[in-house]
């Protein structure tokens, strides 16, 4: 485990900055090979100097972590050179030279969570927090790798032992006549943890959104104001506009963010009876939108027809266009393209019925996390139905075994090697 690996750190083309990166047994002897400083390294301190590559010589700085108090628990050494890909390349190869082996994709980060440094959960928020696409994204990664995810999990695995214990001692001193206390206790702190449990399911929902965005469809019937409002929420002029009646034939997209959410806007085709078969399709394409969308944003014109919407999607009802005379009644925000009015509004409302209220807790960002509780709940259930039929202690034991070892695959406490091989080979290479 203690191999020497070395890997490039920072993402490859012209840059102010490059780092290369050392870890295991014998990377403060390659530095000193390398590097100009010749006195003694005081860990955690950047020293400036030349960096010797071999072919060629940089001016750059030296730093060196001394295990165990290091990312990855191990000795580590970062070369911090000029930015450019040959630079690093050329301090990287000479690394290898020295004995150095090229690291595997998160091998640096594998080795932190083998090490005990961190949580499977909280190697995952890393890379949560890399591949972000939105601040809530940061945000949510960031509470992952800070085990906020890996706290709950270990919480309720306490819980559960609790409950291994009561059924324990039910188990081995039958004589005591413990059962019916045992059952009762352990009823409590079951329900307690299958609450909790479902609570943290839900979650899985707004994480999903945190991924990959809200999806917002903009319906209406044509000359609605869809395609204005989508360039006044964007800010540019995304969709063409025109008086004409049916002028969006296809769906039209932008991308906002709204208190760090990424809201995917999709401007859709009026919706009404047409035989124009071009139009048809556009309509077509706009119902499809409307089915696969998180939030309905249906913009009222007048008086015209009520709409059907898809059960359980969120809906806001909006008056595009009131700068305008005959304002229509029973909407939920009056805003207008032209003037500005009502589009802050409406984001607060896009984002409170697309999205929901942030919190501090823990988000399961990812479908194995969502599995892991969701095996976890399916067993407590069971657990909760044995005990209230009066069935054995030995049995929902079983039960309760199985909630602690599906909580443990959060933390990595009870994962399989192909998990965390499956999870690591998703990191780039230096992390």
């Amino acid at each position: 485990m203690e191999e020497l690996i070395s890997a490039i750190a920072t993402a490859n083309g012209a840059g102010g900055i490059a780092v290369v990166r050392m870890s295991g047994r014998g990377a403060e002897a390659v530095a000193r090979r390398m590097f100009s400083h010749r006195g003694a390294f005081v860990p955690n301190m950047l020293y400036p100097g030349e960096i010797d590559a071999g072919a060629f010589c940089d001016f750059g700085m030296c730093v060196l972590f001394r295990a165990p108090r290091s990312f990855t628990g191990e000795d580590v050494v970062e070369f911090h050179c000029h930015g450019g890909s040959e630079i690093a390349r050329g301090v990287l190869r000479r690394t290898l030279e020295l004995g150095a082996r090229l690291a595997g994709r998160g091998e640096f980060t594998k080795r932190a969570y083998l090490n005990g440094k961190l949580s499977l959960s909280a190697a995952e928020g890393i890379g949560e927090m890399i591949a972000a696409q939105s601040e809530a994204q940061v945000r949510a990664g960031y509470l992952l790798y800070h085990e906020a995810l890996t706290g709950a999990g270990t919480r309720l695995q306490g819980e559960l032992t609790r409950c291994l214990a009561q059924t324990d001692a039910d188990l081995d001193y039958p004589e005591e006549d413990l059962d019916t206390a045992a059952r009762t206790e352990v009823a409590a702190v079951l329900e307690r943890v299958r609450d909790e449990l479902a609570a943290l399911a839900r979650q899985y929902t707004a994480g999903k959104k945190i991924r990959s965005g809200v999806r917002v469809a903009l319906c209406g019937v044509p000359n609605a104001g869809k395609s204005s409002l989508l360039n006044a929420l964007l800010g540019y002029e995304r969709a063409i506009v025109s008086d004409v009646p049916g002028t969006t034939r296809d769906v039209v997209e932008g991308t906002i963010e709204i208190e760090g959410v990424a809201f995917h806007l999709i401007d859709t085709a009026g919706l009404r009876e047409s035989g124009d078969a071009v139009e048809r399709e556009g309509i077509r394409r706009a119902e499809e939108a409307i089915r696969a969308a998180d939030l309905i944003v249906w913009l009222k014109e007048g008086e015209g027809p009520a709409l059907t919407f898809p059960a359980g999607t969120p809906v806001i009802v909006a008056n595009a266009k009131s700068d305008r005379a005959g304002a229509s009644a029973g909407c939920d925000v009056a805003v207008s393209s032209v003037t500005g009015e009502g589009l802050d509004a409406l984001r607060r409302l896009m984002y409170e019925r697309g999205f929901g209220r942030e919190n501090d807790g823990a988000f399961l960002l990812s479908e194995r996390h969502y599995r892991a509780v969701q095996e976890a709940l399916s067993a407590v259930q069971e657990a909760l139905s044995a005990v209230a039929d009066g069935l054995p202690a030995e049995l929902y034991c079983e039960d309760v075994r199985r909630a602690w070892t599906a909580l443990g695959t959060i933390s990595g406490e009870t994962a399989n090697e192909a998990v965390i091989d499956e999870i690591f080979s998703k990191f780039c290479v230096g992390k």
